[in-house]
């Protein structure tokens, strides 16, 4: 059924449609609409026998979730920036336990300076974590990633994250086919947990792993998720033919049959992107893009045989690995290791900024013609760096970098305050 609602509604209803047996959460926007709702659900019997608990931090709601998912329940949970990194040592805890925990991340920035807009630090600070991360281009996809969700990670017995960007999709109305609860319970089998915790037959997990034996546990994780390279784009499959579209995967290439030069990005941007490409075409210029929807694992062969063709990749990132650039770039030169394609790293939208089709064409006009610089920060405001450095130069200044930024965008009044 086809509605015109807010992403954090699609989602909800797409999770009660997963029938999970515990919900435990803390809000914290861009995630609250989404919890909220989920919680109005439960209370008034909309979401069968399923149990929602309010818990005092993000690190509890996880914590819950992780003795309820041993116990034999489907869980789930939402959170975002600060608050996923809050529940950090929680993470580690759930994916080195083999739990099928799945949970939304509204992508949005992390403090200091404080900023709630959408770019995806947060979850690429918790990429190594052991969770499998999909990340949604648009509302819909967000909504059909968690049905697949809930099936990978109970097939693989591993917690899976569903990222979409934050006010971007969670807070924007599109429309949206919400599948019927019949069509999902043929899609997603009633869970049937690898391991269960029984009174009757006491076990316990979290056992302490020594030197002698914590490399094959890690290296029995690393191959569990190389696993989902092949499930992935098997439980994309069986969704496009259960439900007649096509949603998630691996990765998805745009008119890239004749590109010379591929842009690669993650999340909502791609659509914008897209924009860009067509208008670049007009102009006679072969560029294509390509949209990493799986990221961890990280499907290195299959960008490696999508670009294997083309002479220049850019990869538009919303993340910044401080002292060092890009990280998706990283992975995707990995994968293009010893073929000779340069590959530019461009750091965009941080902290909510605008991604417009004027800037990524003239980006994709600077990186033909050699202009980029490495790594490249699109729109960045040269003046006002500049100036700060020479107040630097010149002059002591109290205040950390934020405040001086600040003062040097708006001096008036700033001291005053």
């Amino acid at each position: 059924m086809h509605a015109q609602i807010e992403g954090s509604e699609a989602v909800s209803r797409a999770v009660v449609l997963c029938r999970p047996d515990v919900i435990a959460a803390y809000p914290i926007s861009p995630q609250t609409h989404i919890v909220e709702r989920l919680s109005r659900m439960v209370s008034q019997g909309d979401a069968g026998r399923c149990q929602y608990l309010n818990v005092e931090s993000e690190f509890a709601a996880l914590s819950v979730l992780i003795g309820a998912s041993a116990t034999g329940a489907r869980t789930y949970t939402a959170t975002t920036s600060q608050g996923l990194l809050f529940m950090a040592e929680a993470l580690y805890n759930a994916a080195g336990l083999g739990l099928p925990i799945v949970m939304t991340i509204a992508n949005r920035a992390v403090g200091a300076p404080i900023n709630i807009w959408n770019d995806h630090s947060d979850s690429m600070a918790l990429r190594d974590a052991g969770w499998i991360q999909l990340y949604a281009e648009t509302n819909q996809e967000a909504a059909d990633l968690h049905i697949q969700a809930f099936r990978l990670a109970e097939e693989l017995s591993c917690p899976v994250m569903v990222c979409m960007d934050g006010y971007i999709l969670t807070h924007a109305y599109e429309p949206v086919d919400m599948p019927s609860p019949a069509l999902v319970d043929e899609f997603l089998p009633p869970f049937s947990p690898v391991q269960v915790l029984d009174p009757d037959a006491p076990v316990s997990i979290g056992a302490m792993v020594g030197p002698e034996a914590f490399t094959e546990v890690k290296y029995l994780a690393h191959q569990q998720h190389l696993r989902a390279l092949t499930l992935v784009p098997e439980i994309a499959d069986a969704f496009e033919q259960r439900f007649g579209r096509v949603s998630g995967g691996l990765c998805t290439t745009y008119r890239m049959d004749d590109a010379d030069m591929v842009v690669i990005a993650l999340g909502s941007v791609v659509g914008t992107i897209k924009d860009a490409v067509d208008e670049l075409r007009k102009e006679g210029i072969a560029v294509g893009c390509m949209k990493i929807g799986c990221y961890r694992p990280f499907p290195a062969l299959r960008v490696r045989e999508a670009l294997e063709r083309c002479t220049r990749v850019v990869v538009v990132e919303k993340d910044l690995s401080v002292g060092m650039g890009g990280i998706v770039s990283a992975d995707v030169r990995m994968a293009l290791n010893g073929l000779p394609i340069p590959v530019h790293t461009v750091i965009a939208g941080l902290g909510g900024r605008s991604i417009s089709t004027v800037s990524l064409k003239q980006m994709v006009r600077d990186a033909r013609a050699e202009r980029l610089s490495e790594p490249y920060f699109l729109d960045l405001n040269e003046k006002v760096v500049n100036e700060v450095f020479l107040n630097r130069q010149e002059r002591r200044q109290a205040g950390p970098l934020p405040e001086q930024l600040i003062r040097s965008m708006n001096p008036i009044g700033v001291r005053d305050v």
